[in-house]
């Protein structure tokens, strides 16, 4: 088959309603043709092999070998860009997380469980997150991430940066904005700090390498927004809460915020600050309408920051399609003490959020996910 410019898609799933219906999702699409079809996981990984997709749509739930099962072979035999279709069940989200950890771009939450009648409900999201999947870097998704916490030890800014991110910080260029960094550096001192994460597609995977990394004495809260999914932010909390030194949660309603811990929006809230005396507490918000088709919306909690300008907050904008935090973070910058870190092109899995960043000139350091944690801990530890 000739299929031109167009990207190549295998469809993986047990049902043949649904492999029908994603086939026809896909096919109509003018950038992609779909190139084969496979019943279970073992079908999945020998037609990677033999018909070289450029992308692949899976199922987690398969007979003979499982979605996980044949994720695991295929990233480790023939890497291809892989995006899940879930259940929203308990065990479903337990599972998808694991296949962000193994290696998927992304997922796709079927509405109505196994067979969905009702899939056309998620046909623009499939597209949307099919077409990112093409485009991503491989070894991006190969890498292997911390599974149990590690400790964090810091390193010289001479081994810390990426070649680009080494050209980009210290050309003749931006030697002022490397002295402006330094002296802003100094706020850390004393006030509250608060970090501030911000991520969306291999936002599950850049978590675990970050936060497994820090230590249970970071002195910080720690409030994240990765977009998902109502139903999903609970497994994902949880996972990271068993890999991590420090307490990951998902983040309840008028909780106190404490040093040492994590706070995930969950899915369809969005999550933001309040301060009651001399404490800081979580406010969820299910009634504010979705910024840029997110809730949460990284852009939601930066602007509830930015309320507190006695506060000194450290921003990461990692890995994600659009620009979500590009807004808040101008209204953060104007209006609170702030420092921002993006994650680099190297590394990101989808070169999105990070880069409106970067390139609005909000970002005062730019790093490779692997260095991350240690550059969190230098800032806020100087």
């Amino acid at each position: 088959m000739d299929t031109g410019n167009r990207k190549k898609a295998l469809v993986v799933d047990d049902s043949a309603f649904m492999r029908k219906l994603i086939t026809d999702f896909l096919s109509g699409h003018p950038e992609i043709d779909v190139i084969g079809t496979a019943r279970n996981g073992k079908e999945a990984v020998e037609k990677v092999r033999t018909l070289r997709p450029d992308v692949v749509t899976m199922d987690i739930e398969m007979p003979i070998m499982n979605g996980l099962e044949a994720l695991k072979e295929i990233m480790e035999k023939h890497p291809v860009p892989v995006v899940m279709l879930s259940s929203t069940t308990k065990i479903g989200a337990e599972n998808t997380m694991l296949a962000m950890e193994y290696g998927a771009v992304d997922f796709v939450a079927k509405p109505g469980g196994a067979i969905s009648l009702n899939l056309h409900e998620v046909k623009e999201e499939i597209l949307k997150k099919v077409m990112a999947a093409v485009g991503v870097r491989m070894s991006t998704l190969t890498r292997t991430i911390p599974s149990t916490p590690v400790t964090s030890l810091l390193v010289s800014k001479s081994t810390r940066y990426s070649s680009e991110s080494k050209n980009e910080l210290f050309s003749t260029a931006n030697l002022q904005n490397r002295v402006s960094f330094r002296s802003k550096n100094k706020m850390f001192k004393s006030g509250k700090t608060f970090v501030l994460v911000g991520t969306s597609t291999g936002g599950p995977r850049a978590l675990q390498e970050v936060l497994t990394k820090l230590p249970a004495t970071i002195g910080v809260p720690i409030l994240v927004v990765q977009h998902m999914p109502p139903g999903f932010t609970k497994s994902l909390a949880d996972r990271l809460n068993g890999l991590c030194n420090i307490t990951v949660k998902e983040a309840e309603d008028g909780e106190i915020l404490e040093s040492g811990t994590a706070y995930i929006a969950p899915g369809g809230k969005h999550l933001k600050m309040m301060k009651k005396g001399l404490d800081y507490f979580v406010r969820l918000d299910a009634e504010e309408p979705p910024r840029i088709g997110h809730r949460p919306s990284v852009d939601v909690l930066l602007e509830s920051a930015a309320e507190h300008a006695d506060v000194n907050f450290l921003t990461v904008i990692m890995t994600g399609m659009g620009y979500d935090g590009k807004v808040g973070m101008e209204v953060l910058r104007k209006n609170g003490r702030t420092m921002t870190i993006a994650e680099s092109a190297k590394t990101s899995v989808v070169y999105g959020m990070p880069k409106a960043i970067k390139e609005a000139g909000l970002a005062d350091e730019v790093v490779d996910l692997q260095n991350i944690s240690e550059s969190i801990l230098e800032i806020i530890k100087s």
